[in-house]
């Protein structure tokens, strides 16, 4: 567990003294012993997990070989994030990944144990959680710790992004129960106003507007022209000059002089009736 620097606090040059005379960074053998011990601390807490865990599927399973291997199931594992935590530790890399399995399977282990208790007894449940809990929380600290001692940083705890989500959680939960109260005290309010929420939170896609090109202009008949010309004719109707008029405007309308009088005099004969 040997880095290249000198302990946060210490002059350089006694630092570097100690260095080459020992070899190591002080502080690497307390670290050193930290470890061994918990090693044999997480014998003990998998013993006594492993053992819990076994009792309980036991009397779910009643099977003796597949008991014994789901039992060892989730502390091999947190054994084996634990490995690799602080292997990635000792070589100065990120290990958050790995401490929060670690966290998963000591949650996962006690959920198992405590459900072997007496949960009526509170000292029940500690007993029977506090193993895989406390393995979790030591563990933590020590790769905590030995990736601190490498880089001289700070890297952040996997409690804290335990906690960061809890409190997210408990937070939508308790929004949840809010609106559910207020559905029960004023349901057509709270409906309305959550349909206006999604509604403003997804918003249709405008129609896109046609371009020029695909516009439809409506056609514009002979027959209509004539009759517009007409409309605005000093003579309009007056059946005496209808013949005069319709020959003056056909030419107007590209239509034949007798074609246009049949209009001006069905448009006169609908004017009268």
């Amino acid at each position: 567990m040997s880095r290249t620097g000198h302990a946060p606090g210490e002059p350089f040059h006694a630092s570097a003294r100690r260095q080459a005379r020992t070899g190591r960074v002080p502080g690497s053998a307390l670290i050193a012993v930290a470890a061994w011990l918990l090693a044999l601390t997480g014998g003990g807490a998998l013993f006594v997990s492993f053992d819990a865990q076994y009792a309980y599927i036991l009397a779910v399973r009643r099977q003796d070989a597949a008991s014994v291997i789901e039992a060892l199931l989730l502390d091999l594992l947190m054994i084996v994030f634990t490995l690799l935590a602080l292997g990635l530790s000792r070589a100065g890399q990120s290990a958050r990944t790995e401490r929060v399995l670690i966290l998963v399977c000591a949650a996962a282990s006690a959920y198992m144990n405590v459900s072997a208790a007496s949960l009526a007894s509170p000292r029940s449940v500690t007993a029977y959680a506090i193993a895989p809990v406390a393995l979790a929380v030591v563990v933590d600290r020590v790769v905590a710790v030995i990736h601190r001692h490498v880089l001289v940083g700070m890297e952040p705890s996997a409690w804290t992004t335990s906690g960061r989500t809890a409190a997210c959680a408990a937070r939508i939960t308790g929004l949840v129960l809010l609106y559910c109260l207020r559905f029960a005290l004023a349901a057509p309010e709270t409906a309305r106003g959550l349909r206006r929420i999604v509604l403003d939170a997804t918003p249709l896609p405008s129609r896109p507007e046609p371009s020029r090109a695909t516009r439809v202009e409506p056609s514009c008949t002979k027959k209509a022209v004539l009759l517009a010309l007409y409309r605005a004719h000093p003579d309009y109707g007056d059946r005496t000059s209808a013949s005069r008029v319709a020959a003056e405007l056909a030419p107007l309308a590209r239509l034949q002089p007798g074609t246009a009088r049949t209009y001006l005099y069905a448009e006169l004969d609908g004017r009268a009736s």
